[in-house]
């Protein structure tokens, strides 16, 4: 007979919701399990009788001895602590497993933020076919930018152009650094109108430097071109400087 058409329903379907509270003895719930392997209604209301998780959720979340008798002595009906034990694992398992995910989760997001600090270190001009192969993706976009700005220090010799292409967010900036000589920590910081300096790059020059007409290698006759960016917008720019870590300015150059 149905137990869904309102007629009778057998003693076995009504003992699935003292099943779910764990208050059938071993036999009692051992003999409706055999029942609840073949029927689908039975289990079908045991999944039902899983809003009792919240309730549950507490129960792992509580120490082992003080909170958990007062929520225990407020249901109607306690379950035996062979299924609260059991369930409560569930519980627990399930939150561990959330947790797992979560950190996943964080740990790839925390991948894709470190990847920008190593792609910039690939334009610095490391060594490896990575970093000729960004620096010449940097060297393109600088070619194409209509807006560029050079100067040459008269004291350091070292000369610098910014190429600049303004974005919604404010202004994209290309370096070309010539006749920097290492060694050397550098950096390419922006100057505002107002007077706020941001610093929009960083990189090394090697011992044989960058962009050295008289060379005795290619690779340091070639220029630095390394990339930046700022929140300001071009008209918003005063000058950009190139300043050792030290904080001497080899070049200024201005916008």
């Amino acid at each position: 007979m149905n137990p869904r058409s309102g007629s009778s329903v057998p003693s076995e379907h009504e003992t699935v919701g003292a099943y779910a509270l764990g208050i059938l003895d071993d036999a009692e719930a051992t003999a409706f399990e055999a029942h609840l392997a073949g029927c689908e209604w039975c289990a079908q209301q045991l999944d039902e009788l899983a809003g009792m998780e919240p309730m549950l959720a507490a129960l792992a979340d509580l120490p082992g001895s003080g909170s958990t008798p007062a929520i225990g002595d407020s249901l109607s009906a306690r379950p035996s602590p062979r299924l609260v034990e059991k369930l409560v694992d569930e519980v627990a398992d399930k939150r561990a497993q959330k947790r797992r995910r979560g950190f996943y989760m964080i740990a790839a997001a925390a991948a894709l933020i470190i990847a920008g600090p190593l792609a910039a270190v690939a334009v610095n001009g490391g060594s490896g076919g990575t970093g000729r192969t960004t620096a010449s993706s940097a060297q393109t976009t600088f070619e194409a930018m209509p807006d560029k700005k050079s100067a040459t220090d008269p004291t350091s010799q070292v000369s610098a152009t910014v190429g600049m292409q303004q974005k919604d967010w404010g202004t994209q900036a290309v370096l070309e650094l010539k006749n920097a000589k290492g060694p050397l920590k550098c950096s390419l910081v922006l100057v505002a109108k107002n007077g706020q300096r941001v610093t929009m790059s960083s990189w090394s020059v090697p011992d044989w430097g960058y962009g050295i007409p008289n060379a005795k290698t290619e690779e340091a006759k070639k220029p630095l071109y390394i990339g930046g960016a700022a929140a300001f917008k071009p008209n918003e720019i005063d000058h950009f400087e190139v300043v050792t870590f030290e904080g001497k300015k080899l070049v200024q150059v201005q916008a």
